[in-house]
């Protein structure tokens, strides 16, 4: 495993580098520190879908909190962020703590939590959740078994979180459990 995990990471380091991509990976990256994407996304859907508000900003939490429990997992497992000779990461991190990545943790948590307040914006909001955890090997901060145990982590708190009051359906408006 440790061997498919050097490869693919040199692999996603070393394809589709050119600067303008590179860049975008970052920016991606950067909106996704600390669940600030997810909060956003969470609080946008609060204000637009007022009878679910109450779950919109339950959900807008459920990221960020994910990274709480994503960094009391890496003090655990204490696994070393990647290096790659000749091919240092494009970004900062505030530990060096790598498995698992946070923005995979908080992207999937809060792209499950969401989806199931509202389910047809589930395929764009995972879509948004996987091209966050791309950058992070792609960027060369993370192993991809970091990115897979972080969407994994994520979705099975997404899933878990309760979320208040009753789930108002979207098309008719009658509350569904």
């Amino acid at each position: 495993m440790k061997d498919a995990d050097q490869s693919l990471l040199y692999l996603m380091r070393t394809r589709g580098h050119a600067r303008w991509a590179e860049r975008a990976a970052q920016v991606i990256a950067k909106s996704g520190e600390n669940g600030y994407l997810w909060f956003g996304i969470g609080l946008l859907g609060a204000a637009v879908d007022r009878p679910r508000s109450r779950r919109w900003l339950a959900a807008s939490l459920v990221g960020p909190a994910a990274i709480g429990f994503n960094f009391g997992i890496k003090l655990l497992v204490k696994r070393p962020r990647p290096r790659l000779e000749g091919l240092p990461p494009l970004g900062g991190a505030p530990s060096s703590l790598s498995f698992p990545s946070a923005h995979a943790t908080a992207s999937f948590a809060a792209a499950t939590a969401m989806t199931r307040i509202e389910p047809r914006a589930g395929t764009a909001l995972f879509a948004a959740a996987a091209l966050m955890a791309a950058t992070r090997p792609y960027l060369g901060m993370h192993y991809p078994s970091d990115v897979l145990a972080g969407a994994a982590l994520g979705s099975a708190l997404g899933a878990s979180v309760p979320l208040p009051g009753p789930h108002p359906g979207p098309a008719t408006g009658e509350p569904t459990r």
